[in-house]
């Protein structure tokens, strides 16, 4: 795992380190030339973006959460950040909700575009069983990652104050909708974008500007407490 810097080379004081997780057979510098570190910086946030090289089997692995942390948050934490977001995309969406089962506390939030959550059958499954919520995982083979995270998600109350904060963002189009259908219903509905398009960059780019102009980075944890409401139905 190689990370590409795009806006960390600084002291960190009071900003906020943005760990970004590409997908399958997607390279780190793709987040810059999409523009994602430049709208950082046209909403003027305190966030600074370095985004990792992940092998897409590390996901597939459930190695990348120790990863995570030995390469980015610890040293983060040795240079000063007191804040750490993920931001993951398609099989990084999955990589960032690993990290966020795995290592609780340890980061304050996540962004996910078009996330990676299981395979379409499983997927089936979960939406016939009601969702999230009223699905249960059965009986787990060994090395089985994707019933193990669905459960997790499943058991979260996404606007308590003391899970993480998590944001999705996904294209009407997209062939990962459905996933991302299953998971809004769990969250707070201002936490959820959607977006013409389908799975490719343009479509990302255009969420993660809508997000950035919400200021994710600022909004309170108590949902209820934001008092806006939008239509989001992917």
């Amino acid at each position: 795992m190689s990370p590409t810097r795009s806006d960390a080379d600084h002291d960190a004081g009071e900003r906020i380190l943005l760990v970004a997780l590409p997908g399958a057979f997607m390279a780190p510098q793709e987040f810059a030339s999409a523009g994602f570190g430049r709208m950082l910086r046209d909403h003027r946030l305190p966030v600074d973006l370095v985004a990792a090289g992940i092998d897409s089997g590390l996901y597939l692995d459930d190695a990348v959460p120790e990863r995570i942390d030995a390469e980015f948050v610890i040293p983060a934490r040795e240079r000063g950040y007191r804040r750490i977001w993920l931001l993951g995309i398609s099989l990084g969406g999955m990589g960032a909700l690993q990290y966020l089962r795995r290592c609780p506390g340890r980061v304050e939030g996540a962004i996910l575009l078009a996330p990676f959550l299981a395979t379409r059958g499983l997927v089936v499954e979960v939406g016939e069983a009601g969702g999230l919520s009223s699905w249960r995982p059965g009986e787990l083979a060994p090395g089985d990652i994707e019933r193990p995270l669905l459960a997790w998600l499943g058991e979260q109350n996404f606007m308590a104050a003391k899970t993480p904060v998590l944001y999705l963002g996904c294209g009407r189009d997209d062939r990962f909708a459905a996933a991302s259908t299953l998971l809004s219903a769990c969250l707070p509905p201002e936490r959820v974008v959607a977006a013409d398009g389908g799975h490719d960059w343009e479509t990302w780019a255009r969420l993660w500007q809508a997000i950035l102009a919400r200021r994710p980075f600022e909004l309170p944890r108590d949902a209820a407490a934001c008092g806006e409401s939008f239509d989001l139905v992917l």
